[in-house]
């Protein structure tokens, strides 16, 4: 039986470019991998970055992606940031997107039809993922491959509901929907239940939730010496000020003798006395989860609004063995049993008294990330989602055949 084969469109594959969903699209390909899968990735930005795990081909744009992010880096430290900032809700398409948006059309992506079509041809997979690419940056694209080579175009979507219009993903890159057709794939794969209605009000022809996870034996716990009472890592604070306030800020001036840390970048609200250490390598993160008592899971809100929108830090945590505190996020108890597994706070008077029970009991806080490990290797696991993906693409291997 010959092995499924999938073409992956991947947003980046170098993790230099600190795109959030990265690290997990690596676990995710090596889990397609361990099921089977021939995997090519071709990615939108940067060159392609090979691994024991997929093949790549090139990035056919990669001159005209690194000038436009040179000019928008210019740009935004004209105005004294890192980043252009968008609004948090409902923020405005400005003349210069459309402008954008209109270049790329004519200049970008002509080149991506002829440079898939290639590869199609020449590799004949079973089907072709997209992962997180704006989707109007590929306008026609899935229409025409599928017309030419009768073959499933699918956008993997990882990013809802901050990718949606309505809140427009992060200030390091593109509000995907606006321009885009999302009828033209035969399936939108989001890490969002609650997104799923919106989606499909955007134009999806069909819509599932595919949550993230976590490969446990890359977030293993590691046997290190104990380095901070209370860890937070996280790409910067957008949607989620009010959190790292309750969780961080406040309880740090309140309770100084705990020592707070926060690890990544771009926090603009209130971060108290917490150490702020930088970025963490994506070799160290589950040593630095590791070398702290109690690891926070500080969910955006955007995704902690909206049922059932995963993130990949709580399944990192509890993969690690940590000992986690959570903000509310609706629907985590689809994943996680709160009080047994993790705690929920809802306040900094309730923050500060899960810090002081954890840290004034270890064997407990051990224990319950003890639990939380073992509720991934029993269900949140990259294999676990690889297996769910090939079924929902119809190339789940028939039970029995190895």
């Amino acid at each position: 039986m010959r092995a499924p084969k999938i073409l992956a469109v991947a947003s980046a594959i170098d993790l230099d470019f600190r795109y959030g969903c990265t690290p997990a699209w690596w676990q995710l390909w090596k889990g397609l991998y361990e099921n089977g899968v021939d995997l090519v990735v071709t990615p939108y930005r940067g060159r392609p970055v090979v691994s024991p795990w997929w093949r790549v081909a090139p990035n056919p744009t990669y001159r005209e992606a690194e000038t436009y992010a040179a000019l928008r880096g210019a740009a935004a430290r004209v105005k004294g940031d890192r980043y252009i900032r968008r609004a948090e809700e409902q923020p405005d398409e400005s003349a210069v997107d459309k402008l954008t948006r209109e270049t790329i059309w004519r200049v970008v992506t002509p080149r991506w039809r002829r440079h898939l079509e290639r590869l199609v041809e020449r590799e004949k997979p079973d089907a072709v993922l997209v992962f997180t690419v704006p989707m109007a940056h590929f306008r026609g694209i899935p229409t025409a491959l599928r017309e030419r080579f009768g073959i499933p175009v699918v956008f993997y979507d990882g990013d809802v509901p901050m990718s949606l219009p309505e809140f427009g993903g992060m200030d390091t890159g593109f509000n995907y929907y606006h321009g885009a057709d999302p009828s033209e794939y035969d399936l939108i794969v989001s890490n969002s239940e609650g997104g799923i209605p919106r989606l499909l009000e955007l134009g999806a022809r069909r819509a599932e939730a595919v949550y993230w996870a976590a490969d446990p034996e890359f977030f293993a716990p590691q046997q290190v010496e104990k380095e901070h009472d209370v860890f937070f890592y996280g790409y910067g604070d957008k949607f989620r000020q009010e959190w790292t306030q309750a969780m961080v800020g406040e309880p740090s001036r309140v309770a100084p003798e705990i020592d707070f840390a926060m690890g990544g970048r771009d926090f603009r609200g209130d971060t108290g006395g917490a150490r702020i250490l930088g970025d963490v390598p994506f070799n160290a993160f589950a040593r630095a989860i590791s070398s702290a008592r109690i690891n926070l899971n500080i969910t955006r809100r955007s995704h902690a609004s909206v049922a059932g929108s995963s993130t990949c830090r709580p399944f990192e945590l509890a993969s690690a063995g940590a000992a986690i505190v959570s903000n509310p996020h609706a629907g985590i108890e689809r994943w996680f049993e709160p009080g047994s597994e993790l705690v929920i706070v809802e306040d900094t008077k309730q923050a500060l008294s899960a810090y002081h029970e954890l840290l004034d009991d270890p064997a407990q806080a051990e224990a319950m990330g003890a639990r939380a490990r073992e509720r991934v290797l029993d269900e949140h696991t990259y294999g676990h989602r690889a297996r769910q993906l090939l079924k929902l693409l119809g190339l789940a291997k028939p039970v029995g055949v190895r």
